[in-house]
């Protein structure tokens, strides 16, 4: 089945993480502990999939309510690789890269009857000695076996060869099969595969070592790479995530008219060379006097009845204002503002549906608060501001802008003469637990900032 349009330091989560969290018709939400997650939907058992690095895996039907397959470690090994030791399964990938702990950041499809699962091994943190391969199984959940590299750089003399990590397939408008990946070293690659027959899902040949390079950032870095194509906009979007998962880890996105780029940014320039310039989706973050947000990032996109749900991971700010090791998952709308580029909801996903909105819904007193184009360690924090129904906004009884509500969903606001364009949705505020509520995504295409908001 096609997939539907679909710097760190590796801590072993034992546990689920669960905590309570109300739906826009009520409910509880039941999350869980996955690092990278990369979302795969089975058809045969109508269920979401999330797996990732350290063997671990989750499971939805709603993408909402998260279950705990497997925890990182043994548990996953067993479950994915059945009682036979993963090492001998991925015997020429471990020998490879040697050293190796445990598999990074898998991708699972499927294709002719038959689960794919790709992976990635590397000799440590901070190696670019890395290899992607690829196994199979007939059940989704494994045990997998027969063990088919895909592309590695041990061995290679190429400069700036990229690190062979974060694999994710996707299929574009046309039908043909594309693989992305790469981490920091070298930056991010593309390699065309085949999309039918005996040899589905391998590299076709003729693109060299390695593909195709499509992004690079020389200062900070860029990994779990994720492709997914908007037929309503026409744009392929290629998200990554820049920074450490410790400090600064946080969420770009830029985009191209071809699967294999040139990916641009939101002023027009190639990123291929340098993609300092990507806007972001989210960074760390604090809305009012809620525990602070780290990390979302490093997920997939999921089209869920027409509705585009990103699935990452996110961490929490800990005692002392820096960022807690383990990790949950945290899935969220995307939605695209009138220029066509993707903004993520503030709040995590609770099922909520699209609607049109008028300028009454709007009005109401925010938490707002920006993510500006750096790569900061800083939580930023949320600062009220009002949105009146005569179209002003005010801080502390301050005229400081303007909004206008158009279309079913798209707003304008301008604040201190800088026009942000965004959408409007419908949200669970996951900070207060107050309720179901509206909140506003938008961004400023002349300074790359982006703006949340969250109504009281």
């Amino acid at each position: 089945m096609k997939k539907q349009l679909i710097a760190i330091t590796a801590a072993i989560v034992t546990a689920a993480s669960v905590f309570l969290l109300g739906a826009c018709g009520g409910g509880i939400s039941e999350n869980a502990s996955v690092h990278d997650p990369s979302v795969f939907y089975d058809e045969e058992s109508e269920t979401y999939y999330a797996f990732g690095s350290h063997f671990a895996v989750a499971s939805s039907t709603d993408l909402v309510n998260w279950h705990q397959v497997a925890t990182d470690g043994a548990e996953g090994q067993e479950i994915l690789y059945g009682t036979t030791d993963w090492r001998s399964v991925l015997s020429q990938s471990a020998a490879l890269v040697g050293g190796t702990q445990n598999t990074w950041a898998p991708d699972v499809e499927y294709y002719n009857g038959k689960y794919y699962m790709y992976y990635s091994l590397t000799s440590g943190f901070g190696s670019s000695n890395s290899v992607i391969g690829r196994v199979e199984a007939d059940s989704v959940l494994g045990p997998y076996s027969n063990e088919t590299i895909i592309v590695t750089g041990v061995g290679s003399s190429t400069a700036n060869k990229p690190n062979c990590i974060d694999p994710e397939l996707f299929y574009d408008k046309d039908g043909g099969l594309w693989m992305v990946y790469g981490s920091f070293f070298g930056g991010i690659y593309i390699l065309e595969l085949y999309n039918e027959g005996e040899n589905w899902g391998l590299p076709k040949e003729g693109q060299g070592e390695f593909g195709t390079l499509i992004m690079r950032n020389p200062s900070e870095g860029a990994e779990g790479p994720f492709i997914f194509y908007n037929a309503e906009t026409d744009y392929y979007y290629l998200l990554t995530s820049y920074g450490s998962l410790s400090e600064n880890y946080n969420l770009r996105v830029v985009r191209s008219k071809k699967p294999d780029g040139p990916y641009e940014d939101v002023s027009g320039m190639d990123v291929t060379l340098n993609s300092s310039s990507a806007y972001k989706l989210a960074g760390n973050y604090n809305v009012g006097d809620a525990e602070g947000v780290a990390a979302i990032g490093h997920g997939s996109v999921v089209e869920k009845d027409g509705e585009f749900i990103f699935v990452g991971h996110s961490r929490r700010e800990d005692e002392s204002g820096g960022v807690t090791l383990g990790h949950s998952m945290w899935a969220a709308k995307l939605l695209f503002n009138e220029d066509g580029w993707p903004l993520l909801t503030p709040c995590r996903y609770t099922g909520e549906e699209a609607r049109s909105f008028t300028a009454s819904d709007v009005a109401g007193t925010y938490d707002l608060l920006f993510f500006y184009n750096t790569s900061s360690a800083t939580f930023e924090q949320s600062v009220e501001y009002t949105f009146n129904r005569d179209g002003t906004v005010t801080q502390n009884g301050r005229e400081v802008g303007t909004f206008t509500v158009s279309g079913e969903n798209y707003i304008t606001v301008i604040l201190n003469s800088i026009e942000y364009k965004g959408v409007l949705a419908d949200c669970w505020n996951t900070y207060t637990d107050g309720g179901g509520t509206v909140c506003i995504s938008a961004l400023s295409s002349a300074t790359a900032t982006t703006l949340w908001a969250i109504k009281r």
